[in-house]
């Protein structure tokens, strides 16, 4: 569909994916990804790292596909000329795969005291499972994507996953440290009156209202001038904009030349029952991949 739309001048907005070809305006300048990309996620892992354990014997389990890949060379680009050192295991899975415990075992098996799963939430589950069945306790780090505490932390075991590490950009509206916050009580009076009956908690509606809010954003750039060009220009000209459920200092921008809306990011580690962010705002700025 990508490429239809493409070869069409269709706008493509705020797309619920992450790989690196829904952030590429030289060859998809239609296109225009919501989520960050793995790419940039696994670059700001990878700076982490250095920062907070520069020691580190890391291992990989990633999906053998451009989703995990992706994630891969990220945390290699964000561990720059150390990489070759620190990395001591990589260990591909097929998404067909019954289990990853073998995966798991091998990587264990190399030495790592530092385990980076970039997995989708089925495989990211039973990784977490398996590393606590097998008493196995490095420092664990886990991709956005598979951060879900209903989808893949309560599936692994709340206690099996405290502790674990991950990243994001947007607030947990029913999180109590948001109760006052006013972009959340939009968002909240939002669902009350359109959506009574929906999980006010899920991620998916979270992220509709947030990508629809933009996509108002970007129309009221347009004014009056509602050609599919002048679309894309003032989504490719977004400055430091601000969704209702960013977290603080989360904003986003763009340019021609770069599609990435989030390129700032925050740590988050759970605490057993919910996720708490910690330390500064991230910031990739390199090249998109």
């Amino acid at each position: 569909m990508q490429k239809y739309l493409n070869a069409r001048k269709v706008p493509q907005l705020f797309v619920a994916a992450s790989a690196l070809r829904f952030s590429d305006p030289k060859n998809f300048p239609w296109t225009m990804a919501y989520d960050p990309n793995n790419f940039v996620e696994g670059r700001i892992y990878g700076q982490y790292i250095l920062k907070e354990h520069p020691k580190a014997r890391i291992g990989v389990l990633y999906q053998n596909d451009d989703f995990g890949k992706d994630y891969l060379n990220g945390i290699k680009a964000g561990l720059g000329d150390k990489a070759a050192k620190m990395m001591v295991a990589e260990a591909a899975y097929e998404v067909s795969d019954p289990t990853v415990d073998s995966q798991v075992l091998r990587i264990r098996d190399a030495g790592a005291d530092l385990f980076f799963i970039a997995a989708t939430p089925k495989q990211a589950a039973q990784a977490i499972r398996k590393t606590a069945e097998i008493g196995w306790h490095p420092v664990q780090i886990v991709d956005m994507k598979a951060s879900s505490v209903g989808s893949v932390l309560k599936p692994a075991g709340l206690e099996n996953a405290k502790g674990l590490i991950s990243t994001n950009y947007g607030k947990e509206p029913l999180d109590p440290q948001w109760k006052d916050d006013p972009g959340v009580e939009r968002y909240l009076a939002f669902m009350e009156k359109y959506y009574p009956d929906g999980d006010k908690s899920s991620n998916f509606n979270s992220y509709g209202y947030s990508t629809a809010q933009l996509l108002v954003h970007v129309l009221k750039q347009c004014g009056d001038d509602l050609t599919r060009e002048n679309v894309m220009k003032q989504a490719a000209s977004l400055k430091d904009v601000a969704s209702d459920l960013a977290l603080p200092g989360i904003k986003m921008n763009t340019s021609p030349t770069d599609y990435r809306l989030h390129k700032r990011l925050q740590m988050m580690r759970f605490n057993g029952e919910r996720w708490e962010v910690f330390g500064p705002i991230l910031e990739d700025v390199g090249q998109a991949g």
